[in-house]
């Protein structure tokens, strides 16, 4: 059994989550008894005091950062303390970092690594609140504000708070294979299939809520009924609007057209359906309002690059075991 040393940064500010959530996804696979990977994790501040997270926590490091020796996989969290970060702790990650086996940051913590230029050339991307923001500061990076994470060579860069779990749990897989990162995904009651291309919205999140209660609670009833007739003349009708206002109306108070909205509303209704359930291909095609499996595999295809099938071989969880 090898032995791969986690080490995890902090410093005052640090969003509490950011460091626990991914230390729970190591610690847990260090428990299972089939994990190849030996995980050992540590935390480390600069001088080794203890460090008070945005939250008002807390917590107390192993040791200090010039003490903790070169990592297999160097973890960068997030929080407020990124936005006025010690220019020890950049200097440190600078000279540090690239030692390490592989690079992680969690949310805002992709800001330490681009002040390091560790990011530089690089595909990167951090929690979509503070993604232009991270563009604009280093035009050096190539930030991605959609997906969950982002790998790009040794570096991993992940989204908001618990997108670090999603980035562990990767890595866990990498490590010690899908049977260990499943396990350890059901133990914390998270989802190991979201993967790192996926969207860091739904469909309903991506876009903008009406102002007008009719339109919302429109835009809800569309989640609700995937199979229902949601064309523009069916949908104007149940907002008491001609087909000319109504279609106005929506794209200007929810930023898409109608047609736009019901095609990836479908599409994360049919993904959820392939994910969490046994029905056929054609079953879900029904359900989802695409009529045709054909439809839908062209909307796959399009939108995701793999057809309904192969979506599911990938993400849809297989069953183990699990002793505590």
């Amino acid at each position: 059994m090898s032995i791969h040393r986690v080490l995890v940064v902090l410093f005052d500010g640090v969003q509490s989550l950011d460091v626990t959530g991914p230390m729970e996804v190591f610690t847990g696979a260090a428990r299972h008894h089939a994990c190849d990977a030996r995980y050992v994790v540590q935390t480390a501040s600069l001088d080794g005091g203890p460090v008070r997270c945005s939250s008002g926590l807390t917590l107390v490091p192993d040791v200090a950062l010039d003490a903790a020796g070169t990592p297999d996989t160097l973890l960068v969290p997030g929080g407020e303390g990124t936005r006025s970060a010690d220019p020890r702790l950049v200097e440190w990650l600078r000279g540090a970092a690239p030692c390490a086996g592989r690079i992680v940051s969690v949310c805002s913590g992709a800001f330490l690594l681009a002040q390091a230029g560790l990011l530089d050339g690089r595909r990167a991307t951090t929690h979509w609140a503070y993604c232009d923001l991270l563009g604009r500061l280093f035009p050096a990076v190539a930030v991605d504000p959609e997906p969950i994470w982002v790998r790009d060579g040794n570096v991993m860069t992940s989204a908001g708070v618990t997108a670090g779990i999603d980035a562990a749990l990767a890595l866990v897989e990498e490590d010690a294979g899908r049977e260990v990162a499943l396990m350890v995904a059901r133990h914390l009651v998270v989802f190991l299939r979201r993967p790192g291309g996926q969207s860091q919205f739904s469909a309903q999140l991506a876009v903008q809520v009406a102002e007008r209660e009719p339109l919302r609670e429109l835009q809800q009833w569309i989640a609700d009924h995937p199979a229902a007739d949601l064309s523009v003349e069916a949908l104007a009708a149940r907002a008491s609007l001609s087909p000319r206002q109504f279609a106005r109306a929506f794209r200007a108070e929810v930023g898409v057209t109608p047609g736009r909205y019901v095609d990836d509303v479908r599409l994360e209704a049919a993904r959820r359906m392939l994910e969490d359930s046994a029905d056929g291909v054609e079953t879900v095609a029904r359900r989802c309002g695409y009529g045709a499996p054909e439809t839908m595999r062209r909307a796959f295809v399009r939108t995701l690059g793999v057809a309904p099938a192969e979506y599911r071989r990938r993400f849809q969880p297989r069953p183990v075991s699990y002793s505590p």
